[in-house]
């Protein structure tokens, strides 16, 4: 592992990076749902723009051959409509300072491979769930462990996730395969759900099946709007779906894991944690 600065002055980068041929590039500042900093876009564009650039300049220098690029689905926007999917050439459409900073970074980067000879590849995935899960993927394994009734049996929404085992493996080839370069991929399972759905294959996998109560997703709606929780609402009602077929058809690649056996694996993991508290 590699350890650069984030203000483009990385000390000893090059040698740093000596000898490396492909860099994975997954460093960022995350997604923060109450920012503290006074101009959050300028934050997160000092780590996830500027500093992509900055170690997309030293692995030039230091003659790195390849850069893969995890980007965010958020890139593409918060949401698809009924029966739509991203695709990987869409206008980006991002609408918070995370998914604007990490789509100015994939533009840098371009920029950096049209002048060199730096051969870079972009991934973007949607939520990205397996064992050690956080946020709102944990507290869903938490209330269903605990059986506690959710009012989310009636929702028809899609939506894609990626395992970490998938995302690994995708990223393997896009850091292997020759046609990857030039190339943006949008991760999945390949296998779109409801949030009834995942709720109930998710209990399963706990062992505790889902209790949920078909309450109207338009109830649900208000109800979260009153409460100033309409990002939530979002979340839980609406459909964000991508369209990965281009990782099958350019490298060849197959998730390794389906939906439900990354469910088991995130859900063990969750157990055993448990278990050992």
């Amino acid at each position: 592992m590699v350890q650069l600065d984030f203000d483009g002055s990385a000390p000893h980068a090059e040698s740093a990076l000596a000898g490396i041929d492909t860099i994975v590039h997954l460093a960022a500042r995350v997604h923060v749902m109450r920012d503290t900093e006074a101009d959050p876009l300028a934050a997160f564009r000092r780590v996830n723009t500027q500093g992509t650039l900055a170690l997309a300049e030293a692995a030039l220098r230091a003659g790195v051959k390849r850069l893969v690029y995890v980007s965010s689905i958020k890139v593409n926007g918060e949401g698809t409509a009924p029966g739509r999917r991203y695709l990987a050439n869409d206008a980006p459409d991002p609408h918070d300072p995370y998914g604007q900073s990490k789509a100015e970074a994939e533009g840098l980067l371009w920029q950096v491979a049209e002048r060199s000879a730096l051969q870079v590849v972009v991934v973007r995935p949607p939520l990205v769930y397996g064992p050690g899960v956080k946020a709102n993927f944990r507290s869903m394994m938490g209330w269903l462990h605990r059986g506690i009734p959710l009012p989310l049996g009636a929702i028809d929404n899609r939506r894609s996730l990626v395992s970490q085992d998938n995302l690994c493996s995708l990223l393997l080839a896009c850091a292997q395969h020759p046609d990857a370069p030039g190339h943006t991929f949008l991760a999945s399972d390949g296998e779109d759900v409801s949030t009834t759905e995942l709720l109930r294959r998710l209990g399963l996998a706990l062992g505790r099946p889902a209790r949920l109560l078909p309450v109207p997703p338009g109830v649900l709606r208000l109800a979260l709007g009153a409460l100033g929780k309409s990002s939530i609402a979002h979340r839980l009602l609406g459909s964000l779906q991508v369209d990965s077929s281009s990782a099958r058809t350019v490298l060849g690649w197959q998730p390794p894991l389906t939906l439900d056996q990354g469910l088991q694996r995130a859900a063990a993991s969750f157990l055993a944690e448990k278990q050992a508290a």
